[in-house]
């Protein structure tokens, strides 16, 4: 790939990227109110994001061979527990990644 075929490439995708991030505001401008069906899937899809990450993520835990699911099951105590005290999402997904990561790297 040469210089000006990936300098075209880096434009197309900043002018898709800005052109999407700008959309929402050109349809519902300051004046006009944001639609009902649009306003409850913002309610709803951060939690149905957030169920589909945690599937993910432990969809290749095997009970059944060692570790056992141990690590994950600790990280996600980790996260459930520093979400409940602390409530800071960030943090507790953070600190959930580092502790698991920290159990697969050293312990298991």
């Amino acid at each position: 790939m040469d210089k000006l075929h990936a300098a075209l490439l880096i434009a197309v995708v900043a002018l898709v990227t800005m052109g999407l991030r700008f959309l929402p505001f050109l349809i519902f401008g300051k004046n006009r109110e944001t639609p009902p069906l649009i306003a409850y899937l913002g309610q709803v899809l951060p939690y149905a994001i957030m169920g589909m990450l945690v599937v993910y993520c432990l969809k290749d835990v095997t009970p059944t061979a060692a570790p056992f699911g141990i690590p994950e099951a600790i990280g996600c105590m980790v996260v459930v527990l520093l979400h409940v005290r602390k409530r800071n999402t960030l943090l507790s997904i953070g600190a959930g990644t580092l502790c698991y990561m920290l159990l697969v790297q050293f312990v298991f």
